[in-house]
């Protein structure tokens, strides 16, 4: 791998070491070859989840042993979660043959150290990780194929001896909680030989919706930047927000740090995006996937494996709803309404309600900033035998307009992925009252 302009650029086909499948180490029963796909799963996204893992130098392994364990590891975790070595339709799946037919494994080295990667490396570069570039994007390396692979993994072996696993998961078949969910599994076998309590696959209704997912927004001129908050600085901005609603006469009491992060950050970015529009406002609105295994009257259990999120919509056609007392107040409102589900069941009827007009909501994923937390989840705790990750994160461009917030290394703060226009880019990485609380 060579430097050009501190920027890395890879290698065509002399950094792959390997490729194989990987199939679970034992087959999946009869009565499990067919996993239907719920209301929640054919509505999401119709791409890969990309998250990466960056360890640094282990030494008590070689890195043919240490692939060596991950192939057999992945190959047990796999018996578990048996979707995910099965064979899902290209167009419009309704459900996962569990054929066994397993997942695809890639082996790498860079010519570089870690280090020298993670100093050298912006954002977007992180998808030289992934198999097949698979990042945000959906299954177009076998056009002549009629099924996809939902999962796809390569390791990347650097020259200090550091080593980067790099994921791609259909979101057709997880969500990030369950992504985090198998690889905390996956890395618990690699360590301990034996499996921790089973993944839960709940067999939902089946309805055919005759429907490929809602697809993602992107563009070329889009870029993704991290900001970190630490929570020394997250405080500050809870007290401002508590101090600017008590004067307004409608206090938030509490508000919590994804509450004010959201609000502060889509501020932020609907200013960036006035200006450069000669500074005309346009009416928009935020989309904010919830997990809502914990939501309901009747939780599920964490380890539930699919997508189990709704989307928590808010619009403001003006300045006054970009408020912190309205925006916040509306936040807040949208997520009792979650909490006033009674079961997984009632919570299916509402997203059945959404397919009239499966357009519109299109429509409003196209036309609105999108956010979602992955606050509070393990993926720091994702360990290969190697102890915690130096770094971990969802690589690539998500979707034009949008943020992805996420726990700190140790856990002191908040990292926002911002993903947006290159120029509105420029505007707020100067944007005094964001850069005040970032570290």
């Amino acid at each position: 791998m060579s430097m050009i302009g501190n920027k890395f650029v890879r290698r065509q086909l002399d950094t792959i070491v390997s490729k194989e499948i990987i199939k679970p180490s034992s087959p999946t029963p009869s009565h499990l070859k067919t996993y239907n796909l719920s209301l929640f799963d054919q509505i999401s996204m119709d791409t890969y989840i990309p998250i990466v893992l960056f360890y640094p130098n282990t030494p008590t392994s070689s890195s043919h042993d240490l692939t060596l364990d991950l192939k057999k590891s992945l190959s047990q975790t796999l018996t578990k979660y048996y979707p995910f070595a099965g064979r899902l339709a290209k167009i419009a799946p309704t459900y996962v043959d569990c054929n066994d037919e397993g997942a695809e494994f890639v082996e790498a080295t860079f010519d570089s150290t870690l280090t020298d990667f993670l100093q050298n490396s912006q954002h977007e570069d992180f998808h030289q990780c992934f198999p097949y570039n698979l990042v945000w994007s959906t299954s177009n390396r076998h056009q002549s194929d009629e099924v996809i692979i939902p999962l796809a993994v390569q390791v990347n072996h650097f020259e200090c001896g550091g080593v980067a696993v790099a994921v791609s998961l259909s979101h057709k078949i997880a969500d990030g909680s369950s992504f985090i969910q198998f690889l905390n599994d996956w890395g618990k076998i690699t360590r301990h030989g034996e499996f921790p309590v089973d993944p839960k696959f709940l067999y939902l209704p089946n309805i055919n919706i005759n429907f490929d997912g809602l697809t993602l927004q992107t563009s070329d001129d889009c870029v993704t930047r991290s900001f970190i908050f630490p929570n020394s600085k997250i405080n500050d901005l809870k007290l401002k927000v508590q101090a600017m609603t008590a004067e307004s006469g409608q206090p938030i009491i509490n508000p919590t740090r994804v509450e004010v992060l959201s609000w502060l950050l889509y501020k932020s970015a609907i200013a960036a995006a006035t200006t450069n529009n000669s500074g005309i406002s346009i009416p928009t609105g935020i989309n904010h996937a919830v997990n809502i295994r914990d939501k309901m009257m009747e939780t599920l259990p964490r380890n539930s494996i699919g997508n189990r999120y709704m989307v928590l919509k808010m619009f403001t056609n003006n300045q006054s709803e970009m408020k912190p007392e309205a925006f916040i107040s509306d936040f807040k409102q949208k997520k009792r309404e979650f909490q006033d589900l009674k079961n997984i069941g009632a919570a299916l009827e509402l997203v059945s309600t959404s397919l009239n007009d499966l357009q519109e909501v299109q429509r409003i994923i196209d036309t609105a900033y999108f956010c979602t937390s992955i606050c509070r989840y393990p993926l720091y705790d994702v360990d290969f035998g190697w102890g915690k990750p130096l770094k971990a994160t969802i690589a690539g461009n998500m979707m034009t307009d949008s943020f992805i917030l996420m726990d700190t290394p140790n856990q002191d703060g908040i990292e926002a992925l911002v993903c947006i226009q290159n120029q509105d880019m420029a505007i707020i990485q100067t944007d005094p009252e964001l850069l005040a609380f970032c570290g």
